[in-house]
């Protein structure tokens, strides 16, 4: 079997092609460049560090090995979006489009397509029922990445291996170790890819620019203070506000006004909702519910995190909508909400939240 890995430099996927090598497959490495290196040089995401790390990956385990670029590509779909999701109020997942489109998107069209499987680091599994693949959860709870790939189709995941996903965290340090792979202790990457070393707030504001808003109490409507931008905010965020006599948690935004609307303290039922609704849900492997009336027990979550919240979830028309058991914190247009069946393990399918 014809096996591409993608292989970024870190711990995950390092000891990927350790275990690919164990199962007797010979893997072709690639590392793909996505980070955007514009006319400015402003953003520096591939690293010589990284492909360093992963040469030395493919020396050590004899692999043929490319560095391939999709710059133009993530430009034009994850960036571009996630520029547009902010400059309307939303809040993006980066993250996620880039492993529908790019990852297992555009790769697949350009290279992976020669291959039987592509095989990540991602904290997943697939599990085989009823003849079909599906998308579930790993080992680790706590590292489990399945909220991010939630919006990829059946035909990327029954192409997909996750070598790692029977592993904890540590177990995988542990072989990087004993292997004496240079990633072993390596740091987890944060953020988002594209950025590189470069500040959020700095790349948002090269592209949207500042401009003074207000910072209002939601309750009372008092003016609180001043912000430079509805797009430096999201839903659910306390730090970066810059007031005082908090703790502030940011509710809802203006566009049209550019106000951003705050409120005090942990608990008020300002930041909780127990009401998700969804747009353009998708089954990654199948619909298994169809057309239905009442409700379904499901488990779900709205960000990456290790807990699972349970509810019901309805439809109506092409809707969907998720009525959780208990109140959920930040609640923001645009995120996603992943749909789980979590006795099985499996991971269902997510829509936009709007």
């Amino acid at each position: 079997m014809e096996i591409a890995a993608l292989v970024s430099g870190g711990v995950d996927s390092s000891v990927v092609v350790h275990r690919l090598k164990e199962m007797g497959y010979d893997p072709t490495i690639f590392y793909i460049k996505i980070g955007m290196e514009d006319k400015d040089g402003y953003i520096d995401c591939p690293s010589e560090e990284d492909i360093e790390i992963v040469s030395f990956i493919a020396r050590k385990y004899g692999c043929r090995f490319e560095i391939v670029s999709l710059h133009e590509e993530y430009w034009d779909s994850v960036v571009r979006y996630t520029i547009d999701s902010v400059k309307r109020g939303l809040t993006p997942n980066p993250d996620m489009m880039c492993n529908k489109l790019i990852k297992f998107g555009v790769f697949e069209q350009k290279w992976g397509h020669q291959f039987d499987k592509i095989a990540t680091g991602h904290y997943a599994t697939t599990t085989e029922l009823d003849g079909l693949t599906w998308l579930s959860t790993a080992k680790d709870h706590i590292k489990d990445q399945t909220y991010f790939l939630g919006q990829i189709s059946y035909m990327q995941v029954s192409k997909l291996m996750f070598p790692i996903g029977d592993l904890l965290k540590s177990e995988v340090r542990t072989i990087a170790a004993r292997e004496k792979l240079p990633s072993a202790q390596r740091k987890d990457s944060q953020g988002i890819c594209f950025l590189g070393k470069v500040n959020y707030n700095e790349f948002i504001e090269r592209y949207l620019g500042r401009k003074d808003g207000l910072i209002v109490e939601l309750e009372t409507g008092n003016i609180l203070g001043k912000h430079q931008g509805f797009w430096f905010h999201t839903i659910g965020q306390r730090k970066g506000l810059g007031l005082s006599g908090g703790p502030w948690f940011v509710i809802k935004k203006d566009v049209q006004r550019n106000i951003v609307y705050v409120s005090k303290g942990y608990d008020t039922i300002h930041q909780y909702g127990e009401i998700i609704n969804l747009q353009g849900f998708e089954f990654i492997t199948k619909d298994i519910w169809g057309d239905f009336d009442g409700e379904k027990e499901i488990t779900f979550k709205i960000r990456h995190t290790p807990e699972f919240t349970p509810g019901k979830i309805s439809k109506i028309g092409d809707l969907y909508r998720i009525h959780s058991s208990e109140p959920v914190q930040g609640i923001a247009a645009g995120q996603f909400g992943v749909v789980y069946d979590t006795e099985k393990n499996l991971c269902l399918g997510s829509g936009m939240i709007y």
